[in-house]
Parts: structure tokens; sequence; C-alpha cells
């Protein structure tokens, strides 16, 4: 039987020949949603299918994987279109091995940011400045061109000293200044006009993109008054060629143009992205993609250098060479991205595989202002990890994998609406109790059930495998080693026989049970292990010995 897998989840398995792609997903537990009950009619069921190989899962995905199209998804593309490389769920059935991945739009719960902002020391210091100018009169005869009006306006009110308008600007600058009373308000960056707006206007924003391999998350930001008006998050899409940073290098190699792929694919991620962080903006009025002036991305050298439609090969094999460490700026239609004024800064890298991320890390925490040594760790798939203080910094890169975030493991997802997030084992009875994303109440609480009625517990996230592992260790659950303790079910239901070993049950409903099994414990130690040994390799060269 031909085998399918699921990304970003990694859930699947075998099927039979010509099992509809569906109901596959329905069989393995994944994220994809449908509302016509599988007729080719509401589009919710969209995957995105890419031939190639896929080592990590030794799968060869060809054309023929999938089944040719048929006449409902004929009808369903001329009446509502479909990009190139999607296919219905619910019509595409499963031929041969296949890796196919779910996108956003199509899974049934969106991902929650849960990183909170400190802006408290910032000073607001934006690389944008606004003016609002009136321009004299217009006679004819006039030999001085909008430009140049613009100009001189604006070193005789306010001294700023500018040399020429943006194309954008000079494309808007008739259509701004055709009011009465000629005025607009104008954006400068350095020395040069970006963007013109008929009458005034104050606001200003920028966007902050974190690209991890596993999670892209942002924030829209007021750049004239440093409020947050929205966030958003999304699985990275290329997730589907690789887990990991190394399984992503590894497509590229294997696959003529797999690095086009990844970069078209973080791309139309971050388009999606901004065109969120927009429409969810909290502001009195709307908020468009080309009110946008400055995106800011970091994320580690891959990331770095895939966004940027950079090879990312020689980061695959040693002396792991950076094409290059220093920022970049340049127009967001550069990198594709929405915002026709905007302009990106793509964070340096350091070396290695320490990259923008980590260097936003020390900007955001400071170790080299202080006088005492500091240890910083950002937990990802590819954890950065610093040690430092004014004196001198240590960074390196640690590849734990996807499994602090919820990736790959049994009950495991993204950090979504209803995902348990928060988890309390009891010492005495081995009881859990827990949170889930969307609600203040512990399960214990008399109004769990009716706060959380609208949610679907159907997972935990990140934060919650953390606490659960910890949690059983300390209710004695699991020993020093790892090994889940069979003797438990002595004591406790929720210790259950798994095979040859033993599995823990947090959370039990009709049709759910969430269980962290002995190959979850083994996969967080694995990736603690990793983090762990990165920390201490830092300590070493730091002189820290506790």
């Amino acid at each position: 039987m031909p085998r399918v897998v699921f990304t970003p989840s990694g859930l699947g398995g075998e099927v039979p020949t010509g099992t509809t792609v569906l109901q596959a997903a329905r069989d393995f537990g994944v994220d994809l949603d449908s509302v016509c009950g599988g007729r080719g009619i509401c589009g919710r069921c969209q995957i995105a299918f890419e031939p190639g190989q896929y080592s990590k899962w030794a799968i060869d995905s060809s054309v023929t994987a999938l089944s040719q199209w048929g006449d409902t998804e004929d009808a369903y593309e001329q009446r509502r279109g479909m990009k190139p490389d999607r296919r219905l769920g619910c019509c595409a059935q499963v031929c041969a091995d296949v890796v196919l991945d779910v996108p956003p739009e199509s899974q049934v719960h969106r991902p929650v940011v849960r990183k909170s902002l400190d802006l408290s020391d910032v000073v607001l210091d934006p690389a944008i400045s606004l003016s609002y100018i009136e321009l004299p009169p217009s006679v004819l005869g006039d030999a001085e061109s909008m430009s140049d009006l613009v100009i001189a306006e604006l070193l005789a009110e306010f001294g700023r000293t500018v040399t020429h308008l943006s194309l954008e600007a000079l494309q808007e600058v008739h259509k701004a200044f055709a009011g009465q009373d000629r005025a607009a308000t104008v954006a400068v960056r350095d020395d040069t006009v970006v963007a013109v707006w008929p009458g005034y206007t104050d606001r200003v924003f920028g966007i902050a993109v974190d690209i991890g391999s596993t999670t892209i998350a942002g924030h829209l930001c007021d750049l004239l008054t440093g409020e947050i008006l929205s966030s958003a998050g999304r699985m990275n899409p290329q997730i589907r060629f690789g887990e990991d940073l190394m399984s992503r290098v590894s497509y590229v190699m294997m696959n003529p143009g797999g690095d086009r792929n990844l970069t078209a694919a973080v791309r139309e991620a971050l388009n999606e992205l901004i065109a969120e962080l927009c429409r969810d903006a909290v502001t009195e009025s709307t908020v468009s993609t080309d009110d946008v002036l400055e995106i800011v991305l970091v994320g580690n050298p891959i990331m770095h250098h895939i966004v940027a439609g950079i090879d990312p090969t020689p980061l695959g094999q040693a002396p792991f060479t950076l094409a290059t460490a220093e920022a970049m700026s340049v127009p967001a239609s550069a990198f594709e991205l929405a915002g026709r004024h905007a302009q990106v800064y793509l964070a340096p890298c350091i070396a290695g595989h320490v990259g923008a991320d980590t260097a936003a890390v020390i900007l955001s925490e400071g170790p080299h202002r202080s006088p005492t040594m500091q240890l910083l760790v950002d937990v990802g798939t590819n954890a950065e990890i610093v040690v430092g203080n004014a004196q001198r910094q240590f960074a390196a890169s640690s590849p734990t994998g996807p499994a602090f975030e919820g990736a790959q493991l049994s009950c495991g997802q993204r950090a979504t609406a209803g995902a348990i997030e928060r988890v309390r084992i009891d010492r005495d009875t081995l009881e859990a109790r827990f949170k889930v994303i969307g609600s203040d109440l512990w399960s214990d609480d008399p109004g769990f059930a009716a706060d959380t009625e609208h949610l679907e517990i159907s997972g935990i996230c990140g934060s919650g495998i953390i606490e659960v592992i910890g949690e059983m260790y300390l209710a004695g659950i699991i020993d020093t080693d790892g090994v889940v303790q069979g003797h438990g079910a002595q004591r406790s239901p929720r210790i259950v026989e798994d095979g040859r070993t033993f599995s823990y049950v947090v959370h039990e409903a009709p049709g759910v049970r969430l269980a962290i099994t002995q190959n979850d414990v083994r996969a967080i130690q694995l990736a603690k292990a990793a983090l762990r040994a990165g920390i201490d390799l830092l300590f070493q060269h730091a002189g820290v010995d506790q």
C-alpha cells in the first residue's frame, strides 16, 4: 500500500490505493478542513503537492503519486481558481508514496502567537519621518517640477535635505497634491521621499517578523507610538521539504531548483502573514499593505539565505561559510513582498549557523550592557544560545529539532486555540489538570466545560509538552532515565500499557485521547540534550563553571 505523509504535522501512514487525501487525513488525525462533506464545493480541503525527493521519509514523490485532475476539480478551478500546486483533498486520490503539505488556510485551527513584547526600554527613533507640507499655487509658466517643489518645501519648512522622490512617490505626487489647498503628507527615509498621501496623516506602520524553522511570527507596529496593533503566526511551509534545516539543505542538493521552491514557499507565507497583520490591526481605520513602510526580518542563517534567494547549500557542510553576514536593506519588491513603499531590512548574521535571530536577541536583552554573566536561550527547532557580559559574548546554535514546538510528537500540535499549554499533575493521585489556549480556566474549574465548549481540545503545544514532561518526572511517572514507569498503573488509570512500553494519558474525551508516549519522552530528551550540549560548550569557552 502507498504511504502518505502530511506536513507540517508529520502524521501519516499506509493507505489503500485510491484513498482520497481527505479521507487519509481523517484516518491519521490530520488538521485538514472541509465544510461541504467532500463534494468539491467549499475548497477548504486544498493541499499543496510538490514532486521531489524527501530523504527524511525515504519518499520520492512523483507527479503520478496523486490521481489526475477530474471534472470536479476542473469545475472548482474555473469557478474559484486555485494555485498551480494545489489539489482538492476530497478529489485527489493517493496512488503512490507521497508527501503533502496542509497550508494554513486549509487547517481547521489557526496558529496563535504567544510571544509578548516588552518595549519599556526602547527609544522610538524610526527610520521614517512624516512631514505635512503645502505647495504654493501653481502658475502658468512655472518651470519647477512637482519633485522640485516638494524638495524645496521640505528644506524651507523643516530644514530636511532630500535629493529625490522614489518612483512610487512620483507615481502618486500629482494626485496627492491635487486638492484645492495643495497639501499632502510625505514620508521621508534617509534622503528620499518614499510615499505621499493627500491631506494630513500621522500613521506610519512597520512589521517585524521572526522567520523560524517551524514557525513564522510577526507583529504590526505603529512606528510613531510604538503600539503593537496586531500579531499573527503560521507554520513555515518549508517544513514540507524537511522538518529541520539540514533536511531542507539536503532537499536543495537532491532536487534541481529546490532552492527556488523553498524561497517561493517562505515568501508566499510572508505575504499571507503581512496581509493578515494588516487585516487584523486594531485601529480606527483600516490598514493597507501600502501603508507599511518598514519590514524587519530575522532568522537563522539558512532562513536568512533562503528568503533572500541565496543558495543555502554551503551552510550544509563545513566550514559553513555564509554568502554574507552583512545586513541587507532592499525594497520589498526585491523579495517579492507586499507593500509598494516598504523597505525590507534583513538583520545581520553573526557567523556559521548563528544568525540574525541571535543578533536580535542580543540587541533586545543586552548582555553587552551587563556587568554580570548572562545566559540567553531562544528555544526552537534551531536553538540560539548566548553567554556573555559587557566584556565579551559567546554565541552558538543547537539543532534541537521541532519537538519543543510540539511537532512530530504523537499528540503534539501548533499553538492554536484549544491546544493544551499548561499542565499540572497531582503527586498523590497522578491526576492531571491543564489549561488550553483560548481559556483562562484550569480543566478542574467548574466552568471549564462551558468555557471551552467552542474549542476542540485536540493536542498539546510546545509549552504544554515541556510542562507535562517535567510534571511526569516530579510525580515519579518517569524516572531519571526518562522511562515511563509501568508500576504506576496500579496507582492511576492514566498510566496505560502501550505495546512494550507505557504512556500517560493527559486528556481523554469521546474520540480523543491525548497521551505522552515513551517515544515522545525520548524526543524531548534528545532535544534537551542538544540544547544542554550547546550551553555546556559555551560555558566551557567562556570559563563559566556554574
